[in-house]
């Protein structure tokens, strides 16, 4: 008994909360025995209350979250009280700064203490009125004058400097998203940028360090994140994802949005070339109306051109970082939009780089908890963000040395251990002795 509580105890369970354009993602794990994570439970719910990535309507958020929490909580037998959330927008913005630290203390070693001071120090920075910071992200330090050091504690020296990137938001912005939170009844642990915590879940250490480009194609907004000898170096949000897409088919093809939409998932393509001239689509009339033929190619046409721009800027934002020719892994696509066919091909054709779909299932523990087909669809690039957030989450937890859950198992330990042993699943007790046993849910009302 005593042997499985520290084994809980020692892999704490995180919840990662996604707070997209067309989705709101709850999805709690932990850290298996063999470093992977384990996906325990996953809510999904519509978001109806932001716009490119920034909340635009508190009520309708809020409604999105508790939903999709309480689906994760279900699924993973879970009370679910603290997140960690994900924050992008067209707000974002990033800058270099150099920051230094001069030690009294001659004979102990640099520690992590004296890492922090130079840290806490830059969050004083003075910010345009307005603005507040998300993150410091140290890069590489300078020990007496010696630069180009990536770890230095455990050195000896006097003057401690360092280059950071820093990562601000609209004060606005980031409280409207801890205000839907609080008013889930949840509490935020941490905000992440969404693009740091895409990278977490499909990028690898050897393409940060070799030079690599992440793009997270979302619905409101494109994410880009750029990363050199392991370390992050520029940082952007372009104000145009899927849903700009959708937008151009609903008035290219004269069609409503949801026929758009669906269009766009089952017949899109980022190349016209690539489809054939005589392919057509059949789409129902309105009330008493024929139905529309569209050429897919047509189609097609109008999906490259919204595609392309976005690739321009994506291209703009690698040229101004400066290491457009130390990219020696190319560049990540993932999100839901890098679905999209065709599209590493257009985006190697406009950048000339080489392009591929990141997956997030490279850190994911095989799970028999979940429902097959939810662990497959966990696979997919339009849980890169939520998967990356909790990853970001547990590696804080484990940073700072906790072992503490930030969530806790609603149902008795022993009772947990005994239901592991038969192989059975959890029952979640809530209010009233109220019980749901996971085989009286259908896999369905988890992908609503």
């Amino acid at each position: 008994m005593d042997k499985v509580l520290s084994q809980e105890k020692s892999s704490p369970i995180v919840v990662g909360l996604d707070i997209g354009t067309t989705k709101i993602c709850a999805i709690v794990g932990r850290r298996s025995k063999n470093g992977k994570i384990e996906v325990l439970g996953i809510g999904k719910a519509e978001s109806a209350g932001v716009t490119r990535g920034m909340v635009s309507n508190i009520d309708k958020t809020v409604q999105g979250i508790i939903q999709a929490v309480e689906v994760a909580g279900t699924q993973s037998n879970v009370e679910i009280r603290v997140v960690n959330v994900g924050i992008a927008g067209q707000h974002i913005k990033s800058l270099q700064h150099r920051g230094l630290i001069t030690r009294r203390d001659l004979n102990s070693e640099i520690g992590r203490k004296d890492i922090e001071k130079l840290v806490e120090d830059m969050y004083n920075l003075v910010m345009p009125p307005g603005e507040e910071i998300i993150h410091v992200l140290p890069q590489e330090f300078t020990v007496d004058s010696e630069p180009g050091v990536r770890d230095p504690i455990g050195m000896a020296g006097v003057r401690l400097e360092a280059n950071f990137h820093i990562i601000s938001g609209q004060v606005t912005a980031i409280k409207n998203i801890v205000k839907c939170v609080n008013k889930a009844n949840l509490e935020s642990q941490e905000l992440i940028l969404e693009p740091l915590a895409s990278s977490e879940s499909v990028l690898s250490d050897e393409e940060k360090e070799a030079g690599v480009v992440l793009v997270d194609v979302g619905g409101g907004t494109t994410d880009v994140a750029i990363f050199h000898e392991g370390i992050i170096r520029h940082t952007a949000v372009i104000p145009f994802g899927g849903n700009s897409i959708t937008e151009d088919i609903r008035e290219g093809c004269s069609v409503m949005r949801n026929i758009a939409e669906q269009l766009k998932v089952r017949f899109g393509s980022a190349l016209a070339e690539e489809n054939k001239e005589n392919e057509i689509v059949c789409v129902p009339g309105l009330r008493g109306r024929e139905p529309k033929e569209i050429s897919v190619k047509n189609l097609a046409f109008v999906i490259q051109a919204r595609m392309e721009e976005i690739v321009e800027h994506v291209y703009y934002e690698i040229k101004s970082s400066g290491y457009e020719k130390k990219l020696i892994a190319g560049i990540v696509i993932t999100g839901g939009g890098a679905q999209l066919k065709h599209l590493p091909q257009l985006v190697e054709y406009v950048t000339g780089l080489d392009c591929r779909v990141g997956y997030p299932n490279e850190h994911l523990a095989k799970n028999e908890v979940l429902p097959k087909n939810t662990y497959e669809e966990l696979q997919s690039p339009m849980f890169a963000t939520g998967i990356g957030l909790l990853i970001k989450g547990i590696q804080k937890m484990e940073y700072n040395g906790q072992t503490q859950s930030t969530t806790e198992l609603k149902v008795e330990k022993a009772k947990v251990t005994e239901e592991r042993k038969t192989g059975g699943l959890f029952a979640k007790i809530l209010e009233g002795s109220k019980k749901f046993i996971k085989d009286d849910i259908k896999d369905e009302d988890f992908l609503k």
